[in-house]
């Protein structure tokens, strides 16, 4: 399975904000967007007025990163979306929030999507009593995930759980910390994917240029 190795802190810079992608140290002073704001790179100081084109491309990848997926996949998320019955942008951005790597990750039971996505594949995450070890799964309405016995004893899990509350409780599933579980509520509401901000009307655009 592919997947980006590099310095992830570099892509929060290229994008000029905090994407989330190193868990506790986006909240420290340790931050590269909040020591370095500006892009990497010999030319990341200079002042470069970006084109329309740009734009959307920007905010492609921005929204690509974030969630961890690569162009294939991303693509293909925008096709199913194109075919839904409602607004092309919201239903990529309930496909991507129902991913199981991300719905751990927005639990609390993970720092960030990539620990999440380990977490998963690696067998730790039951959904109604059965073991799924894809990330990419679709979590739906009514279904319960829980973390392994193994999983719970974790030290990454648990400092995951205690540093939860520094991020926004979404309100499509609910979740019991102290017993290591969520139950799924319903479909994402796009008032709860604001953190971080993004504009999916132009990853539209950008697709059906």
């Amino acid at each position: 399975m592919a997947r980006y190795v590099g310095p992830v802190c570099k892509l929060c810079r290229r994008e000029g904000m905090k994407l989330y992608l190193k868990g506790e140290r986006c909240y420290s002073e340790k931050c590269s967007v909040t020591r370095r704001p500006y892009p990497p790179g010999q030319h990341g100081q200079g002042r470069v007025k970006l084109s329309e084109y740009a734009v959307r491309l920007r905010e492609k990848q921005k929204m690509r990163r974030i969630y961890g997926v690569l162009e294939r996949q991303f693509r293909i998320y925008y096709h199913d979306a194109n075919r839904s019955k409602g607004r092309t942008g919201e239903e990529m951005l309930a496909i991507l929030e129902r991913r199981l790597d991300n719905a751990i990750y927005r639990g609390g039971f993970a720092a960030s999507r990539a620990e999440a996505r380990q977490v998963v594949r690696h067998g730790h995450v039951k959904i109604n009593g059965k073991r799924v070890d894809i990330p990419s799964y679709q979590v739906r309405s009514g279904e319960k995930i829980e973390l392994t016995d193994n999983a719970r004893k974790f030290g990454k899990v648990g400092a995951a759980i205690a540093g939860a509350e520094k991020r926004n409780q979404a309100s499509w599933f609910e979740v019991d910390r102290a017993n290591f579980t969520m139950t799924i509520k319903g479909a994402p509401p796009r008032e709860d994917l604001n953190e971080p901000e993004v504009r999916e009307q132009l990853v539209v655009e950008y697709y059906s240029r």
